[in-house]
């Protein structure tokens, strides 16, 4: 991407502050703006191949706009029997709908089509704690296998004829579910420790230095910061 800083400090240190600006804003219109903006981005980004995974989030939009204008008070644009829909919780929902899409297609953009050890990292350059960085890198590289651990297990169910109902062996049968995976989970991260120890791990992971930011990052970074920082300006005035 043309505009993103190839240093991935950088890169992440724009992420956060557009996002944190972004989070702030209070007018639709600007918002509206900012997401017309993050969306141009991820079109022209590698990340957009992967654009069913934010699938989920909009499903979370949705959710807004099916609960939010009956929380908030105000002029009832309809009524459900004793639940009335409110104008202000529809502008409410749309304000929060537009601000969040916008921050999701910044970060799918900048950031997601990078490998968690390469984020890790970055993390590492900024200075964030150690425990962090673990944590961060080794969730993101297992959470994967236990996606494909949990898969094999409802094939290995429904191979053995269980079929969902809404009923007690159903039930048990998740739970069952549930904790076998836990058990592999944690017999896995056991052979993990042993093997990290085995190669000499000390707790922290040997990240190379990073070159110093070049020239063209730090333009990318000014402009993809300032954009958010001139947008909660223009926001706020």
């Amino acid at each position: 991407m043309i505009l993103a800083p190839t240093d991935l400090r950088l890169r992440l240190a724009a992420t956060s502050i557009a996002v944190a600006c972004l989070s702030q804003l209070r007018s639709p219109a600007i918002a509206a703006a900012a997401l017309a903006v993050a969306l141009a981005l991820w079109l022209a980004s590698p990340a957009r191949r992967h654009g069913h995974r934010l699938l989920h989030v909009e499903g979370f939009v949705l959710l807004l706009f099916l609960t939010l204008p009956f929380t908030v008070k105000g002029a009832p644009v309809f009524t459900i029997g004793p639940l009335a829909a409110s104008a202000e919780g529809f502008a409410r929902a749309a304000l929060v709908a537009l601000k969040m899409s916008a921050a999701l297609l910044l970060v799918a953009a900048l950031l997601g089509d990078l490998e968690p050890a390469r984020l890790g990292g970055a993390l590492r350059g900024l200075r964030v704690p150690e425990p962090v960085v673990r944590l961060f890198v080794l969730t993101a590289r297992y959470v994967g296998l236990i996606r494909d651990e949990a898969r094999r297990l409802r094939e290995a169910m429904r191979v053995r004829a269980f079929r969902p109902r809404t009923d007690r062996h159903t039930w048990r049968s998740y739970g069952n579910l549930i904790g076998m995976l836990l058990v592999r989970a944690l017999d896995r991260a056991r052979r993990v420790e042993e093997a990290m120890a085995c190669r000499g791990y000390d707790g922290r992971f040997p990240y190379a230095p990073l070159p110093a930011p070049l020239l063209r990052d730090w333009a990318g970074f000014a402009l993809l910061a300032g954009g958010g920082i001139l947008a909660l300006a223009m926001d706020i005035a």
